[in-house]
């Protein structure tokens, strides 16, 4: 069953297509600024970095130990290797998200 917090996560996402600032309204603006400032805080919580940098060494322990090159060891390595990628597209996202709202701050302090 989908929990209520599953289904105002996705209610919440962002949707806004930052490609052109200057198109956005108002409200798109401060949804953007707001997603980026609680993306920001993931970023500096210290814990949350701990925790991401243990799980990618756990999984980077794992690929090491993988010596074999047999089918089963072949298909080990590819999933592992995802689960890096996953972790570093999920920090990416966080960046981005940042980035996208420095640009709205910078381009309201330019524009004023």
């Amino acid at each position: 069953m989908i929990s209520e917090d599953a289904i105002e996560a996705y209610n919440t996402r962002q949707t806004v297509d930052t490609s052109n600032i200057k198109k956005l309204t108002a409200g798109q603006r401060d949804a953007v600024k707001t997603y980026g400032s609680s993306a920001e805080a993931l970023l500096k919580n210290r814990d949350l970095a701990m925790y991401i940098h243990h799980y990618k060494f756990e999984i980077t322990d794992s690929l090491a130990s993988l010596t074999g090159h047999s089918p089963e060891d072949n298909a080990t390595r590819i999933a592992l290797a995802n689960n890096l990628s996953g972790i570093d597209g999920f920090v990416t996202s966080l960046k981005r998200a940042i980035y996208h709202k420095n640009k709205i701050v910078a381009s309201e302090q330019h524009s004023e």
